[in-house]
């Protein structure tokens, strides 16, 4: 507490004591005022300039050692765009450089804008994050009838549910629709509500189709309406059919084998509240320049201060602290919000596709300075990188630590494979299977939907998903199988169990391990 806070305390506690009995029967409130800004250490001298200025070499050197094919960067300043400059290539092996102008596909940076976008409806008066989406999407339901009834457009954006981690995003992987998604979300066992913090794409895009319906337009529609048009962020969509239509798009790389290679295409339409946002610099520079200004633009107020504090400020616990003296994170609506060494408040968020995106927003109100790094690599902490040792300089006046190698040690594990045979050698001596027949037929699931299993003449195939997606069973062990999933959910060298239940010599059902994670990846005949 400073001094003069304290002294205020003081003050009142002695005028207590001294008065005379009965004198302050009336209850008398103190207070104390808000803590003053001054409890941060105070920001670097021109640390903004400084920052700025070493921004094209912390750029370069971070490249050079990632291998990134691709960043671009822009910064606000006291409500100017006061850098913007593109780096690398759209796509490996042709010349078209990255500009300001060139389009990347964003991934979880578009949470924050979905918020932003909520906030604007909000402070039209068309909902409030208190609203309860059942409100505007009556048909809604979780597996948890009162937790369906009672969570808030405000409790789905700060991912406290009580959905499980990624909910949803197993369906997306096998083509199924926003609509269809979000209704078989009702199948899926919660942890505490309001208790929990578990990120999960299809709780933002909840939240979103609910604003969306309180606006009574379609989500894509009102993106464009409520922000994009009104902040000539004319690059900017919520539809991957807009992105892929831009001349001056970066191409996604994934790493696979040490190296960044444009592979797949990444189509996150399902999840566009979530993570189907594309965007360039200079109009997410924009974007930046609303929140810093408390949601002013062009002298009037597209959100009001109060509908964008609670964005702005912690609504869950995101990241205990694991020590006494460490830092605990937290989550407002759509934003990460914490609190940096230097004692400021920072809010930032970061996108990712395992397929070839990695992006980052990083803002200090304090010094009304944010960030904004776009990369067409996978997510190896090149994005945040840059971010964090511009905001240390801002701060400092200079960097703390090496912070893309920070983030890369933690963020490369992303990549990793997954599946409980990932990395596992099939048994020396596996028991034979049964005839290959007697697994043939179809499977029914009410979460995942119906699976087919044929005799083909390399062997058994299974067939799942809206797209018929087709997964070759390798022999393994007796009757367990094994499948190597891909996509955004499994880097490349996946590979997941299938265990077949028999009844005597007929078999009955069958568990997939990699969809199993919430216990409802088991087909039944």
């Amino acid at each position: 507490m400073r001094l003069s806070s304290l002294k205020v305390l003081l003050s009142t506690v002695m005028l207590i004591a001294l008065a005379p009995p009965g004198a302050f029967a009336q209850e008398m409130p103190i207070t104390l005022g808000a803590a003053p800004s001054q409890d941060a250490m105070t920001l670097a001298e021109n640390g903004v300039p400084k920052a700025v200025e070493a921004l094209p070499d912390i750029v370069a050197k971070i490249i050079e050692r990632s291998g990134v094919p691709g960043v671009a960067v822009a910064v606000v300043h006291d409500g100017k765009t006061v850098f913007s400059q593109g780096y690398g290539l759209r796509e490996i092996g042709k010349p078209d450089p990255i500009t300001p102008e060139t389009v990347f596909q964003i991934a979880s940076v578009s949470k924050p804008i979905s918020a932003t976008i909520a906030a604007i409806e909000i402070t039209k008066g068309k909902a409030a994050w208190t609203d309860p989406v059942v409100k505007y999407l009556p048909d809604f339901k979780l597996s948890d009838p009162y937790v369906g009834s009672h969570a808030t457009i405000g409790d789905f954006f700060a991912h406290h549910t009580g959905l499980p981690p990624a909910a949803g995003d197993d369906l997306e992987d096998l083509g199924f629709s926003r609509d269809e998604i979000i209704a078989r979300l009702s199948q899926v066992p919660l942890d505490s509500f309001r208790a929990s913090y578990h990120y999960a794409n299809f709780g933002t895009t909840i939240a979103g189709e609910a604003i969306a319906a309180a606006a009574g337009k379609p989500w894509e529609t009102l993106a464009e309406e409520a922000l994009y048009q009104p902040l000539g962020m004319a690059s900017t969509s919520s539809r991957y059919k807009d992105f892929m239509a831009r001349d001056n798009r970066a191409v996604l790389h994934a790493l696979q084998d040490g190296k960044f290679q444009p592979l797949y295409q990444r189509e996150p339409d399902a999840q566009s509240p979530a993570g189907g946002v594309s965007s360039n610099v200079l109009d997410l520079a924009e974007w930046l320049k609303l929140l810093l200004a408390g949601g002013s633009h062009n002298g009037g107020q597209l959100i009001s201060e109060d509908v964008l504090l609670p964005m702005m400020s912690p609504q869950a616990v995101s990241s205990p602290a694991h020590a006494f003296d460490a830092r605990t994170g937290f989550y407002g609506y759509g934003l990460n919000v914490g609190v940096t060494a230097g004692g400021h408040v920072n809010v930032n968020h970061s996108g990712a596709f395992a397929l070839g995106a990695g992006t980052t927003i990083n803002v200090n109100p304090a010094a009304k300075v944010g960030i904004v790094v776009l990369t067409n690599g996978s997510p190896v902490g090149v994005a945040e990188g840059i971010a964090v040792e511009f905001m240390d300089i801002v701060q400092f006046g200079t960097a703390t630590r090496d912070w893309y190698g920070a983030y890369h040690s933690v963020m490369a594990h992303m990549l990793d494979p997954e599946g409980d045979l990932a990395k596992v050698e099939r048994p020396a001596n596996p028991a034979a299977e049964r005839p290959l027949d007697a697994y043939a037929g179809r499977y029914d699931n009410s979460y995942f939907g119906p699976a087919e299993i044929g005799n083909g003449p390399d062997g058994l195939v299974m067939t799942l998903g809206r797209r018929g997606q087709n997964f070759k069973l390798l022999p393994w062990d007796g009757d367990t199988f094994a499948i190597e999933p891909s996509g955004e959910n499994a880097p490349k060298g996946s590979r997941s169990s299938v265990t077949f239940a028999a009844s005597g010599e007929k078999v009955s059902g069958f568990t997939i391990d990699f969809y199993d994670a919430n216990g409802l990846g088991s087909w039944s005949r």
